[in-house]
């Protein structure tokens, strides 16, 4: 049987894994991306997840020794509504006019979203302890906002790339 102490440890493993990946590929779409509101929100996206790994290595630091009250934290509202209303921007939708990278970088940038809720989602339902359970569920709803603004970004930036390449109005 495997100790559920390990399997704790071994979730937020990758959980912080999860967070690195979304760093490295948010920060390499910004460095890619040659339209400064498109890269301002690829950046954005990268602070975000390294917001979350120092998050998570706190969480981690604090295990071995509190057990499952190391994951009752100040648990911060993932403030969805500013963070799309600050990307969502007149100037941003001129810059991913027809922009193929960026809807590219966008459809990547969900399914590491979705993969990330997946994860969380999953580690809640297997967690045993109640203080546990809620703090991937936290986690989960935090990427869910993230991937949420990406799929609408998507929308947009797709709509007009089809439209540009005569693919409208399918």
């Amino acid at each position: 049987m495997t100790d559920p102490n390990d399997q704790i440890r071994e979730i937020l493993k990758k959980a912080y894994q999860i967070e690195v990946d979304g760093y490295t590929f948010y920060s390499l779409a910004a460095d890619k991306s040659a339209k400064p509101a498109v890269q301002e929100l690829f950046e954005k996206l990268a602070k975000d997840e390294s917001e979350h790994k120092t998050y998570l290595r706190e969480v981690m630091g604090r295990y071995e020794a509190e057990g499952a009250g190391a994951f009752v934290v100040d648990r911060r509202d993932p403030q969805v509504k500013a963070f799309t209303d600050a990307i969502f921007t007149q100037k941003f939708k001129e810059q991913a006019h027809g922009a193929a990278f960026e809807l590219g970088a966008l459809s990547v940038g969900m399914q590491l979203e979705t993969n990330a809720i997946a994860h969380f989602s999953a580690a809640a339902e297997a967690a045993s302890e109640r203080e546990v359970q809620e703090f991937y569920r936290f986690l989960a709803q935090w990427e869910r906002g993230h991937f949420e603004a990406l799929q609408a970004l998507h929308a947009l930036v797709r709509a007009d790339f089809w439209e540009q390449g005569g693919f409208a109005p399918f």
